[in-house]
C-alpha cells in the first residue's frame, strides 16, 4: 500500500485507489464465491422482479395490440393506453433527460446503486454466475477443475453451462425483439423461417452480445467498456453514501487463527474479494470498479457474526462518517437535483395530462398567393395534414374565423386511428371584407364524436392596402 493511501486512510478519509493491473496484462478469470445475506436477498428480489417485468411485457395485450410496442415501420410508441407519435418526439427525450437525472440523483446520494442492483448488465451477469454456481458447484470446486485437466464430467458440466447461457442469451433476444415487433407472431414465424430477415439479424445479434457480455466478458463490460465507471466519482462527495471497509476498526489486520483480541477487527479471511464480481478488494480503498452490489458487507458481516463481533466492518458509509463527522443529506448538490428532477416529472405530467391527441399543419400555396374568382371572392388555398394521434378513428369538423363572411369548401374529414389525411382547403371571402393585404386567421379542428379539439394560426393574404 503506498504511503500515500496509508496516510490517507489514517486520516479517517476514504482512499481512491486505481487497479493495480494494465490494460494490456492476461485477464485473469474470476471465480466469484456465492453469499447469502440481507443485501443479497433484496438485489435477488430486486433482480427477479425485473426480469420477470422484462419477459413478461410483450405478451400483455390490450386492444388487441402489444402494451408496449415500439412499432418503428408504423411510427408510433405504445405504451399501454398512451401512443406517441414521432411529432411527439420531445415526450420520449424529455424521459430520457428524467431518467438521467435520476441516475445523477442516486448517483451523489448512494453511489453505484443502479450499477449493483438495477444496471441489466450486472442483473445478467448475477443471473449467469447462479447458473453457474448450480452447474458447475461452489466457488473451491471451480478453481480445483481449472487446475487440472478437462475431464468427462468437467466437459459436461461445462458444456451445460453453456446451453443454459445460451437458452437465456436466445429467450433475451426473442424478448427485446418482441417490444417491437408483435411477440406471438414472432414466435411462431421464427421456427418456419417466414420472419423477416431483420428479425433474425436482431435475434442472433442481442443473443451474442447477452452471452458474450455476461457469460464472458462480465466485469470487463464494468471496467472497461462502461463510461457511467468513468465518470461517476466526479459526482462523489464527502456525504456519499458506497460501500467502504473501516479502517480504523479493522486495522491491523489480525490472522485468522489469532486470538479474537488480536488486532483489529478483520481476520484477513479473504472474503469479501472472492464474492466480489469485479475482483476488488474493498479494503484498498474506494475504487472506480465497486459497482456497490454490498456482496463484500454480507460476507464480512457473516464472518462478524461467527466471530461475535458487531456487523459493519465493512457497510454502507459516507467518507464523513469514517472521519467522524456528521452526515449531511440535505446538501446543495443533491436538493438541486431533486428539485430538477421533480419539476421535469411535474412539467412531464402536465404535458401529458394536457395532451390532445390531434396534430394539424397548415401550408398556404406558396406559388399563387391568391385569386379573384368571376364572383368576385378572394380565395387562399391551403394544404392540411390531419393526423389522429388517438388510438380511435374520428371526423373532424374545419373553420376558420378571423375574417367576416370566411367560407371554406370542404368542412369534413375522417382519419383513421394513428394515421394521417391530407386535404386540399379553399378558404374565400368577399372582397369587399379584406381591408389588408394580410390578415390573421385561424384554423378550427374538432372531433364530431369525442372531447378533441384544435387550432392553428395561419394568414389570409388577398386585398389591396
Amino acid at each position: 500500500m503506498s504511503q500515500d493511501i496509508a496516510y490517507r486512510e489514517a486520516d479517517g478519509r476514504i482512499p481512491v485507489t486505481e487497479l493495480g493491473h494494465s490494460l494490456y496484462e492476461p485477464r485473469r478469470h474470476i471465480q466469484v464465491r456465492e453469499v447469502r445475506g440481507r443485501f443479497q436477498r433484496w438485489r435477488r428480489g430486486l433482480d427477479v422482479t425485473l426480469v420477470s417485468a422484462f419477459f413478461a411485457l410483450p405478451w400483455v395485450t390490450l386492444d388487441g395490440r402489444p402494451a408496449i410496442w415500439f412499432d418503428l415501420p408504423g411510427r408510433a410508441f405504445h405504451f399501454f393506453s398512451m401512443t406517441l407519435y414521432p411529432q411527439e418526439f420531445m415526450l420520449l427525450s424529455w424521459l430520457l433527460i428524467i431518467a438521467a437525472f435520476a441516475l445523477f440523483f442516486v448517483t451523489v446520494l448512494a453511489g453505484r446503486l443502479w450499477c449493483g442492483y438495477a444496471c441489466p448488465q450486472s442483473v445478467w451477469t448475477w443471473w449467469f454466475i447462479w447458473v453457474e454456481h448450480r452447474i458447475e458447484g461452489p466457488r473451491h470446486r471451480r478453481l480445483r477443475r481449472e487446475q487440472r485437466a478437462l475431464d468427462v464430467d468437467t466437459g459436461c458440466r461445462k458444456g451445460l453451462k453453456h446451453v443454459i447461457w445460451l437458452a437465456i442469451a436466445l429467450a433475451t433476444g426473442l424478448t427485446f425483439i418482441g417490444y417491437f415487433s408483435p411477440i406471438r407472431e414472432l414466435v411462431a414465424t421464427l421456427p418456419h423461417l417466414k420472419a423477416s430477415g431483420w428479425a433474425y439479424f436482431w435475434l442472433a445479434l442481442i443473443a451474442a452480445f447477452t452471452y458474450l457480455n455476461a457469460g464472458w466478458l462480465r466485469e470487463q463490460v464494468c471496467l472497461h467498456m462502461c463510461p457511467y465507471a468513468r465518470f461517476q466519482a466526479v459526482m462523489f462527495d464527502r456525504d456519499t453514501l458506497t460501500v467502504s471497509y473501516d479502517a480504523g476498526r479493522g486495522e491491523p489486520r489480525a490472522h485468522r487463527r489469532r486470538e479474537a483480541d488480536a488486532g483489529g477487527d478483520c481476520i484477513d479471511c479473504g472474503l469479501c474479494v472472492q464474492v466480489c464480481p469485479t475482483g476488488i478488494d474493498i479494503r484498498e480503498g474506494l475504487q472506480h470498479a465497486c459497482i456497490d452490489c454490498a456482496a463484500c458487507i454480507d460476507a464480512c458481516d457473516g464472518v462478524m457474526d461467527r466471530l461475535g463481533r458487531p456487523r459493519g466492518l465493512i457497510r454502507y458509509t459516507t467518507e464523513n462518517a469514517l472521519s467522524g463527522q456528521p452526515t449531511r443529506i440535505r446538501r446543495p448538490r443533491l436538493l438541486g437535483y431533486l428539485a430538477a428532477l421533480l419539476a421535469m416529472l411535474a412539467l412531464l405530467a402536465g404535458n401529458l395530462a394536457d395532451r390532445t391527441p390531434l396534430d394539424l399543419d397548415v401550408e398556404r400555396d406558396r406559388q399563387r398567393l391568391f385569386r379573384v374568382t368571376p364572383q368576385g371572392d378572394i380565395t387562399n388555398v391551403y394544404t392540411l395534414t390531419v393526423r389522429n394521434l388517438d388510438n380511435a378513428d374520428h371526423r373532424y369538423r374545419l373553420a376558420a374565423t378571423g375574417l367576416s363572411g370566411l367560407s371554406l369548401d370542404r368542412r369534413r374529414v375522417s382519419v383513421p386511428a394513428g394515421q394521417s389525411r391530407q386535404l386540399v382547403v379553399e378558404a374565400s371571402v368577399d372582397r369587399n371584407a379584406v381591408q389588408r393585404p394580410s390578415h390573421d386567421i385561424e384554423w378550427h379542428l374538432e372531433a364530431l364524436d369525442a372531447d378533441i379539439s384544435l387550432i392553428r394560426d395561419s394568414r389570409f393574404l388577398g386585398g389591396t392596402p
